[in-house]
């Protein structure tokens, strides 16, 4: 079973007056999750990009004022670590010196990366992870700054919420922007959909292809136009994506993981000429073909 909640949110224990800086899904998810259980919320809010929604679903508002003015009046800045912006990294310039400066990595890879925007790199006070295997990836890449984990009860609420693996659950596959083509001039998350089409099996003919929340309205309408047996998952999340899903496949987004720890099996379809499949965790397949 999942893991219950803490009791006290992190969040709480973060100096006040509290600024809260994202723009990409997964740190937004995992901030937003902590806030909501926190004992009085942030006293600033800026959020921008796929963090806009996640923020207006959650507490039925958006940014509270300009980054500039959260800054200013703010003893803790809380934020993102997201690739597609540089929202979060002006934040971390903005509290260099000026507030305590505490940022949540949400994934398992690119961890110098996300800190660094032309040639300059920016680091925070604190650097927060949502597990030991993140936690030993940051101390490894930084070993001189403070890792601290919090228990990333995201993850948590969302596989819980899945429920159980249905009997005659469909396959889902979770998209993301693989941001290469693999030397094959088609970005690798077309490659791996025609892959997982060509080598899934007959789930490959009762799927859902859910967007990652970074992609624009419409990308993949062209493909599912061409793909019979696959349709467009609306859900207005993961967990709720997960409730009629057997299996899931996709690339190294947090949503494979999230289906691990639902129980569902998680196929990472990277076909063979791509990168490995960048997630630590035990339990994730590879579909992979021999000779191919």
């Amino acid at each position: 079973m999942p893991a219950s909640p803490p009791e006290v949110s992190p969040i709480d224990s973060l100096p006040r007056p509290l600024a809260v800086v994202a723009h990409d899904a997964g740190a937004a998810n995992m901030i937003a999750s902590w806030c909501a259980s926190a004992g009085s919320p942030p006293d600033f809010v800026c959020v921008s990009g796929p963090a806009e929604a996640i923020w207006e679903a959650r507490f039925g508002t958006t940014s509270s004022c300009s980054l500039e003015e959260a800054i200013e009046g703010a003893a803790c800045v809380l934020s993102g670590t997201g690739w597609a912006s540089d929202w979060e990294h002006r934040a971390r310039i903005l509290a260099r010196g000026n507030a305590h400066s505490v940022a949540v990595v949400d994934h398992w890879v690119n961890y110098a990366a996300r800190f660094e925007r032309k040639g300059e790199t920016v680091l925070p006070d604190t650097i927060v992870v949502g597990d030991a295997l993140a936690e030993d990836i940051a101390r490894g890449t930084f070993p001189d700054q403070t890792i601290t984990l919090w228990p990333n009860t995201y993850l948590a609420e969302q596989a819980a919420e899945a429920g159980p693996t249905p009997e005659e659950g469909d396959t889902l596959f979770v998209c993301e922007p693989a941001r290469s083509d693999w030397g094959r001039g088609i970005p690798g998350e077309f490659q791996a959909l025609d892959w997982f089409t060509e080598h899934g099996g007959p789930a490959a003919a009762n799927v859902r292809l859910r967007p990652h929340p970074s992609d624009p309205a419409g990308k993949y309408a062209d493909w599912l136009a061409v793909h019979p047996g696959w349709t467009l998952d609306t859900s207005g999340d993961i967990s709720a994506a997960l409730q009629g899903a057997a299996q899931v496949a996709g690339l190294h987004s947090m949503a494979m993981v999230i289906a691990l720890k639902a129980g569902r099996q998680a196929t990472c379809a990277i076909p063979p000429w791509g990168p490995d499949c960048l997630l630590p965790h035990p339990g994730i397949a590879r579909l992979n073909i021999a000779g191919a």
